[in-house]
């Protein structure tokens, strides 16, 4: 059986989960309405499934190599990547004043967890372009802006994102790339970057690096960092590449998985680069596309599961193994275990795409109203979707694994691919870790504002089925007084190491509660008879309770963790 994308899945969320009329309803997406939409997602469906999909075991059986200096990318990438440029997968986010189609994110957000779905690998490669496109929208000169978008945006060049050094990860501020002021208005930057995605191709005509580096009277830390753009190639003054600029790849890095996408150890020796936004600004440049990079990441864990899910499913309904309970049954999805595996992990990604989406919706209505509450919110959101999707991402996986038995372990299934795969989503743009101290410290400032109207609502939509769905609302109702009582905690604590100790799990808690209300609005929708309503009866029943132990030991504090030294940990 091959991959299907979930477009029906996206359209129903859309419809009925989280409230994307709104946006459409906008004078800035007005053109975005439910034929449209429907359309665009039918026809990126259709390219993942017949395009992307079959190249996805490519890239794992024939990596990228660096031969002599030169990048040579998995088969079938070039002539994807092609399909994906010329269809306009890249540009759907994009200014149409550059070329590109100005949709919602939701859309965009929705097309590239399809893509991640269908080849992770080769979907990072237009994620990063992406990235680039609307720093440099929001940032760039207009001189910069005129020679890259719109080659950018076709895709005919692909962009990189490079920040990590080898004594400069997390801490960024530690970096110590340098650029320095030439005498034509350009700067020349030296240094070296590691783990740089896509940091070189073998069918794009350009790759356009944005570099972290610091100017002479750059002061230490992050406030001294500005931001470059450096291309491979010189464009020349009709905006082509021309010669070739003073950077390379030095290797390519052997991982765990994602073996089709190159992971590059980049070089930069006087390389020319140009100035993107104000000197000493290149954190807050970078961090225009980063956040909305961390959905995206949030977004390859959720595709990740989806594919791992459909091929563990196929499998349980094909293969036999032993006597089931079920009458005429024979397979292994009639097994007890196997059938509550392949339920968690769909009700898992409903719930992971859920939240991924209504984070993405709450970024198109802070775009084109302006209004704070919905930055807040979109702004609170995204540390979880992210979060949330790559560990979901990783929990499907590794079941999809269990679900294969014996077979998942065999290379040859494919199955241990999408482990492997998804397993760095958690830890690149921002681990996992770090997600959830920015949840508790930055998107707690507010005073929890933000975070208590999410609460208000939930309890609010569980208020109106109390009596006629109490199987599902009361539970949740009662799970999320409980974190409305974590939260309360967190904000509280005036020691951010104290919030630092069990933010891990008091972003799981929040997220295990929001899965909950968004399974509770599908069965609504359903009017709580249907498949959607069974699975959210499963997930509120049996995974909504793991919220109650994760905001325990969200509450505890850091003292007895401190209380365990080093010395105790290398114990006997």
């Amino acid at each position: 059986m091959p991959f299907r994308a979930p477009v029906t899945d996206f359209q129903f969320l859309f419809d009925h989960v989280v409230d994307f009329a709104n946006v459409s309803a906008t004078e800035r997406f007005a053109d975005a309405d439910r034929d449209t939409t429907e359309a665009i997602l039918l026809e990126a469906g259709k390219m993942v499934d017949e395009v992307m999909a079959p190249v996805n075991r490519n890239g794992d059986l024939e990596p990228a190599v660096l031969e002599n200096g030169v990048v040579r990318t998995s088969p079938g990438f070039a002539d994807a990547y092609k399909a994906i440029a010329e269809g306009g997968w890249i540009s759907t986010g994009a200014s149409p004043e550059y070329g590109g189609m100005g949709l919602p994110h939701t859309i965009t957000t929705a097309v590239n967890e399809m893509m991640a779905a269908g080849c992770l690998s080769l979907q990072l490669n237009p994620l990063m372009t992406q990235g680039q496109i609307e720093a440099l929208e929001h940032h760039a000169s207009e001189q910069i802006k005129a020679t890259y978008l719109e080659k950018l945006i076709t895709g005919e060049w692909a962009g990189t994102m490079n920040l990590t050094e080898p004594a400069a990860g997390s801490d960024v501020g530690a970096l110590s790339s340098k650029a320095v002021p030439n005498d034509d208005g350009s700067y020349a930057v030296s240094g070296q970057k590691i783990f740089i995605s896509w940091g070189d191709n073998d069918f794009t005509g350009n790759v356009c690096h944005l570099v972290l580096a610091r100017l002479p009277d750059g002061v230490p830390g992050t406030k001294g960092i500005s931001l470059f753009i450096v291309p491979k190639y010189i464009p020349d003054e009709a905006g082509n590449p021309g010669v070739a600029n003073t950077l390379g790849v030095v290797s390519l890095e052997h991982k765990m998985g994602l073996h089709g996408s190159p992971t590059a150890v980049m070089q930069f020796d006087n390389a020319k680069g140009w100035l993107v936004g104000n000197a000493h600004d290149g954190m807050k440049c970078m961090f225009t596309m980063m956040n909305n990079a961390r959905l995206g990441v949030g977004g390859q864990g959720v595709g990740a599961a989806e594919g791992a899910y459909q091929m563990a499913l196929e499998y349980a309904l094909e293969r036999k193994q032993g006597r089931t309970p079920v009458e005429g049954g024979g397979t292994i999805i009639d097994h007890a275990d196997v059938r509550r595996m392949l339920a968690g992990m769909k009700a898992d990604i409903f719930a992971a795409r859920a939240i991924e989406m209504a984070c993405a919706v709450a970024i198109d209505m802070g775009t084109a109203t302006g209004e704070k509450e919905w930055k807040s919110r979109a702004a609170f959101l995204t540390p979880i979707a992210k979060a949330f999707g790559t560990d979901v991402g990783i929990k499907v996986a590794e079941d999809g694994v269990q679900v294969h038995g014996g077979m998942g372990f065999i290379e040859e299934t494919g199955a241990a691919q999408f482990s492997r795969d998804v397993r760095v989503t958690a830890i690149y743009e921002g681990t996992n870790g770090i997600q959830s101290m920015d949840l508790v410290a930055r998107k707690l400032m507010d005073g929890g504002d933000a975070a208590y109207a999410l609460l208000d609502e939930i309890e609010d939509c569980a208020e109106k089925v109390r009596e006629s769905m109490a199987d599902l609302a009361e539970p949740l109702w009662q799970a999320t007084e409980t974190l409305r009582e974590a939260t309360e905690w967190m904000v509280a604590q005036g020691n951010m190491n104290d919030r630092f100790a069990g933010s891990v799990p008091f972003l799981r808690g929040f997220a295990r509660v929001l899965g909950g209300y968004y399974h509770l609005r599908a069965a609504m929708a359903e009017g709580g008879e249907g498949p959607r309503s069974k699975l959210a009866k499963f997930y509120i029943q049996r995974l909504l309770p793991e919220h109650a132990g994760v905001l325990v030991h969200a509450m505890q504090g850091a003292e007895d963790l401190y209380a365990i030294t080093p010395e105790d940990l290398g114990a006997a």
